[in-house]
């Protein structure tokens, strides 16, 4: 069932914690954190995680740990719009990175600033930072993601620049409509948001569900709207 590897993990910490060992600990929490996306609105929980490794590993000289904690903390204020925590964050990164020697947590915060003041050129720049990074599966459709919402936000038509052979990667079905209703189809458009699935956990869940509400409002489909808006009310 869903609920088993989160109780998998929990245990995993609770055997941790009763060992004492802190990298130990560090990497089971880490399993924590990969486990709190199972609904919306989990932000403050995946911060809390962050924080406890975070002090694990500046306690007993754990930077690759630290890393990775400021790394979720970075995340988690990001999705709680707490931006002068999360540049705090970002900053510390950034001096960690170039301390050890890890140049791929630079590509975190690229796109992290990019989210902070976004225009097209600044999320491309991030971009260009994911090539031969090692993690095709970040970077497949993710440029397109961001532009798109970028344009949603923004109320502008979403047809210029995202023809309907754009590599979507995984976002393809939350993209289509918006194609769709910048080519005149409605009728199809329509039918895409029906056929939209929910989107699967992880870190862009709330993000995939805001633009299937705001899909649905533009096809007048306020009762698909409603039923996305439910799933994402735990984050209000």
């Amino acid at each position: 069932s869903a609920a088993r590897p989160r109780a998998a993990a929990a245990e995993a910490e609770s055997i941790a914690r009763r060992l004492g060992d802190p990298a130990l600990l560090a990497f089971m929490l880490n399993g924590v954190w990969m486990q709190a996306f199972w609904r919306t609105g989990l932000a403050v929980e995946r911060d809390g995680t962050g924080r406890e490794i975070i002090a694990l590993a500046t306690r007993h000289g754990l930077p690759e740990f630290e890393i990775l904690g400021r790394l979720i903390r970075l995340q988690a204020l990001s999705a709680l719009g707490d931006v002068r925590a999360a540049d705090a964050e970002a900053s510390a990164l950034d001096g960690l990175s170039a301390r050890h020697e890890r140049p791929l947590t630079r590509v975190f915060t690229g796109w992290y600033r990019a989210m902070r003041s976004p225009t097209d050129a600044k999320y491309r720049a991030a971009a260009d930072l994911l090539a031969g990074c090692g993690m095709p599966g970040v970077a497949d459709g993710l440029l397109s993601l961001a532009l798109l919402c970028l344009r949603v936000w923004r109320g502008e038509a979403c047809g210029d620049g995202f023809p309907p052979d754009t590599g979507w990667g995984p976002y393809e079905p939350w993209a289509r409509p918006w194609v769709l209703l910048a080519q005149g189809r409605r009728d199809e458009a329509r039918d895409a948001v029906e056929a939209c699935p929910a989107p699967p956990p992880g870190l862009l869940t709330e993000a995939l569900l805001c633009l299937n509400i705001r899909a649905a409002e533009a096809v007048g489909d306020s009762s698909l709207a409603s039923r996305a808006r439910q799933s994402l009310l735990p984050a209000a």
